[in-house]
């Protein structure tokens, strides 16, 4: 993963899943299905599971498997530990790298060693902790921008982490402790779009890249096809990674990947109705057949 983020490896990386995992069971029956395909596209794109088990909300909700992992309200945050542990190792059991989003530093120390890369979230990136957390982490993390669109607080992030750090934290044992990191070098810049609109396009893309050259900073450019960039449409993320495509095959090098939100069927549904299966309760998903086939056709064009 870090040669393909670092450009020694010429394919895209590939981060696809769930908006949020609620219901293990449907997430490995997405899994296996994610790792039949790999092989299909493992020419041209790296692919990742992303399997979310914290969520960030802009007010109040449902904050994830970690914290809830009955749906009910009753906070069994061992038992949610230890089932996102679980799920992920089983995940990567099945040959397919684990990607996360990182919310609470506390949580990282009991899942960080079965990620494969991780994210820190509009809303997190301007956070010192986060950027301390980062800064100890054995593995890539992207940024993303701040909600407003603005770049500035995912690369003021970037260089912070990149640096040692002495922190509060935990230590091996779950103890209180002083930990002190050796600064990350394998930290990316994730668009994500803001209130503004998208930030996936040919300019904004080479003006995220020269903002980070001037600063003295790898560009190393991911674009989520979701949120702001698909104006929260999810059936609109095949668009926004045909437009990716364009870029890269027009020669757009610092573009080295994408992030897909992806479940088995389309849509949301909400907590309070009667479960449908391997539908998403947080943000709306493209389903699996769609995302089949705009990941087929995407290493397709890549092939040329």
């Amino acid at each position: 993963m870090r040669a393909v983020l670092d450009g020694e490896d010429p394919r895209l990386l590939v981060v696809v899943g769930p908006c949020s995992i609620h219901d293990p069971e449907a997430a490995l029956d997405y899994a296996r299905r994610l790792a039949a395909l790999a092989p299909l596209v493992s020419d041209q794109l790296l692919l990742v599971m992303r399997a979310y088990v914290e969520k960030p909300r802009t007010t109040v909700g449902w904050k994830g498997l970690v914290y809830d992992p009955h749906l009910d309200g009753s906070g069994d945050m061992a038992e949610g530990l230890a089932l996102s542990r679980r799920l992920m190792l089983e995940i990567a059991g099945l040959g397919l790298p684990v990607a996360t989003e990182l919310l609470q530093p506390l949580v990282a120390g009991y899942l960080d060693d079965a990620l494969s890369w991780a994210a820190i979230g509009a809303r997190t990136s301007e956070s010192q902790i986060h950027r301390e957390m980062v800064s100890g982490l054995d593995l890539p993390v992207g940024f993303k921008n701040g909600t407003d669109g603005s770049l500035g607080i995912a690369t003021d992030a970037m260089r912070s982490a990149a640096h040692a750090h002495q922190h509060f934290g935990l230590d091996a044992q779950g103890r209180p402790a002083l930990v002190e990191t050796a600064g990350n070098p394998d930290t990316h810049l994730v668009l994500r779009g803001g209130h503004k609109g998208p930030n996936h396009d040919a300019a904004s893309v080479q003006a995220a890249r020269e903002g980070l050259e001037k600063l003295g900073i790898a560009p190393r450019i991911l674009v989520d096809c979701s949120h702001a960039n698909s104006g929260k449409d999810p059936l609109r993320q095949p668009a926004v990674l045909t437009d990716v495509i364009d870029q890269r095959l027009a020669g757009q090098s610092a573009l080295r990947g994408v992030m897909i939100e992806s479940h088995l069927f389309d849509g949301a549904q909400s907590l309070s109705c009667e479960l449908r299966y391997g539908v998403s309760i947080t943000d709306g998903c493209l389903g699996w057949e769609g995302t089949q086939r705009m990941l087929l056709e995407a290493a397709a064009r890549l092939r040329g």
